[in-house]
């Protein structure tokens, strides 16, 4: 009996990270939140995702949600513009094996 495989190889995921507050997790002073873009390497989109959440646990932040915008050739496929410094930080996640905060935009009350 044939067990179906596992992808082996390791891929970058696109994710968004919707964070809260938390102390000690570097966001100014005034920010409710922030959105953290992130590239992060897993054998699956899941991987990817606990790796991510895992990492930022670690350093302080508050993980809200997460949402995934799949790999260079998915995204590419959905018609995303993705410029060489995206693909360089890409590449490096890949490299590395790791999670690459690539932007982080805070959130403000409105008043």
């Amino acid at each position: 009996m044939n067990k179906p495989k596992k992808p082996s190889r390791q891929q970058v995921y696109t994710l968004l990270v919707d964070v809260g507050r938390k102390s000690g997790d570097g966001l100014p002073d005034k920010a409710t939140g922030a959105a953290l873009m992130c590239y992060a390497s897993g054998v699956d989109e899941a991987e990817a995702v606990r790796e991510t959440v895992a990492i930022l646990k670690q350093a302080d932040v508050a993980p809200l949600d997460v949402t995934g915008y799949g790999t260079l050739e998915e995204r590419l496929e959905q018609g995303h513009d993705i410029d060489e410094d995206e693909r360089a930080l890409m590449e490096r996640a890949l490299e590395e094996n790791s999670v690459i905060v690539a932007q982080v935009t805070p959130f403000y009350d409105e008043d």
